[in-house]
């Protein structure tokens, strides 16, 4: 198993399984467009809107997972990662990730209180290819 293969597979996918934690310890998941940024395997940002149920989920309990696949005629790769999420909030964490054309979800612009990013935090991850599964840690 080679990390560098698995950061590159993930950042060739187009949308990310994101999977948060309800009131009652119930998984939540939902599919949403590819990380805005990623560093590694380490950290992906994804911009969201503040008033959605997600975030109220991560702000209640930070637990998260991440999951992107490919699916093919006939190989399937998977990676699972689970780490923490954060709401930020912050200004210019939202410049930066910013981009033209989100004036279609957030009306207000690049402050529009419904506009925030999640940060996701890797702990550890699953890889799964060629009939094989391998757990790592992520540093």
């Amino acid at each position: 198993m080679d990390k560098v293969k698995i950061e590159q597979f993930v950042r060739k996918q187009r949308a990310a399984l994101v999977g948060s934690v309800d009131g009652n310890g119930f998984p939540n998941i939902k599919a949403m467009l590819k990380p805005r940024k990623q560093v590694g395997l380490k950290e992906f940002y994804f911009s969201t809107n503040t008033s959605s149920m997600r975030v109220q989920q991560f702000l209640n309990n930070p637990k998260a997972s991440l999951y992107f696949f490919h699916q093919g005629l006939i190989r399937y790769t998977g990676v699972m990662l689970i780490g923490t999420m954060e709401v930020l909030t912050d200004q210019e964490i939202k410049n930066e990730i910013w981009r033209k054309g989100d004036t279609m979800y957030y009306k207000g612009g690049v402050t529009d209180r419904d506009y925030c990013i999640l940060k996701f935090t890797a702990k550890k991850g699953r890889f799964y290819s060629d009939l094989k599964t391998d757990n790592f840690s992520v540093e």
